[in-house]
């Protein structure tokens, strides 16, 4: 099939990349020239585990290629999926003017019949808009499909290629027998591919991401109050994960979730609901919760330090000439998105109460220098980030993070004092050791 994706994001490239894995002709399209031009060298701009190799495979193979050029994208194509950002407006609903925008330029090329696909997180009542915009431009005849898109960073390539279903919302019989042909190589039996209304479909990927942020905040509500009344919320998550109606995903303690969905898409559908008369009491909780949760590992290192250890007299604040360690600066492990990170809040934090800050992340100290530039240190060694440090915080629970040599990571720093704010060491252990342990919930 001749496939174009206009915009060639993170959504946008997984996706032309994985429908060009299943032998389709795709064209990537994007008005970034520096970006394509990058593509187009086989430099990949984002950070995603497996995606370098299949996009050299199926470039050099003559399956995808890249360009700047909309009007050869639109004409060459009979599926083209629009993955444009919408970026959130001050008062959180989502800006679609690049989503309309790239609608207008395909009804202007249009040549034929186009069957045109919303990948962007878009609110419901989107393909309306869509339609209208393409209609303003063309004679030609078309269909407005919603399918939204279920990518985890750091597994999108296997997300894409056996995903554990594919949402359509269409509003006639053709187009939703085209989707399904394009779909049905990724699901041979084709019982996971969902066919429904359009408005249902995006609904549905609001919905999936603001449930799944009820469930980080939650937990982290609970982990709050084990704090409080000396409990362990390591032991109560596995006492309620067990429960097959709750499940483990997702109930995992820690300072916050972040990136490019779950912030937005949480602030977009309570954006929605109000200007449809609908109060999103509960959703409102899930972000106010979120905020104060990236706050919290800031604030335990404050008030240690408040508590006398190691302050100094003549300091207006405890963290004056204090070095912090922070381990992880994504918002998750396996990618370099540090979209609405904690680490960010955690960092500002730390800077604004005077303390110098040592960074180490795998892969995203080149994005952390946009948001801190030179005032913080940046070392591509994790133990030399903790030499002479009063503090690690570990914020990102990256695999070499989990099991590190604990009698070193003692002899570098001043103090063994440790801030483990997704809770992936036995704090026994540690203590044993000598350290000073602090978790997420835990006794």
């Amino acid at each position: 099939m001749k496939i174009a994706v206009i915009g060639t994001g993170y959504v946008g490239l997984v996706t032309g990349t994985c429908l060009a894995e299943s032998g389709n002709n795709v064209i990537c399209m994007d008005i970034d020239e520096r970006k394509i031009a990058l593509l187009k060298s086989g430099i990949v701009p984002i950070y995603e585990p497996g995606l370098e190799e299949l996009i050299k495979r199926n470039t050099s193979h003559g399956r995808l290629s890249f360009t700047t050029d909309m009007a050869k994208a639109v004409m060459m194509s009979d599926f083209i999926f629009i993955a444009v950002g919408t970026p959130p407006g001050e008062d959180g609903s989502a800006d679609l003017k690049y989503v309309t925008g790239a609608a207008r330029k395909i009804g202007k090329y249009m040549n034929g019949y186009k069957v045109v696909i919303n990948k962007s997180t878009v609110p419901v009542g989107t393909a309306d808009k869509v339609r209208a915009a393409i209609k303003s431009k063309t004679h030609y005849k078309f269909d407005v499909v919603s399918n939204p898109e279920f990518l985890k960073e750091g597994a999108a390539i296997e997300d894409f290629l056996k995903p554990d279903r594919v949402v359509i919302g269409v509003d006639n019989s053709r187009a939703a027998a085209l989707m399904e042909d394009l779909y049905t190589p990724l699901l041979r039996k084709g019982d996971r591919i969902l066919i429904m209304d359009i408005r249902s479909a995006e609904m549905t990927k609001y919905a999936s991401n603001a449930m799944l942020a009820t469930k980080i905040s939650f937990i982290n509500e609970i982990s709050s109050i084990c704090a409080s009344l000396d409990a362990d919320i390591d032991s109560v998550r596995k006492g309620m994960g067990y429960d097959r109606r709750i499940g483990f995903e997702f109930l995992f303690p820690g300072v916050g979730y972040g990136g490019s969905c779950f912030p937005k898409d949480v602030k977009a559908l309570v954006r929605t609901a109000k200007e449809h008369g609908v109060d999103a009491k509960v959703l409102k909780s899930v972000e106010a919760v979120n905020e104060q949760q990236k706050n919290l590992l800031s604030t335990m290192i404050l008030q240690h330090f408040s508590r006398g250890a190691g302050k100094s007299r003549n300091s207006r604040s405890p963290l004056a000439g204090k070095t912090i360690a922070v381990w992880g600066l994504s918002f998750k492990p396996k990618t370099d998105d540090m979209r609405e990170a904690p680490s960010v809040v955690i960092i500002e934090n730390l800077l604004r109460a005077g303390a110098a800050v040592n960074v180490h992340d795998p892969v995203a100290m080149q994005e952390a220098r946009k948001f801190f530039k030179n005032k913080i240190k940046y070392l591509h060694v994790d133990y030399d980030a903790i030499k002479g440090a009063d503090a690690l915080a570990v914020v990102t629970e990256w695999s070499e993070f989990r099991t590190p040599d604990f009698r070193k990571i003692k002899r570098l720093m001043n103090r063994p004092v440790i801030f483990d704010g997704r809770n992936i060491y036995n704090k026994v252990e540690l203590r044993k050791l000598g350290f000073i342990y602090y978790g997420i919930g835990r006794n």
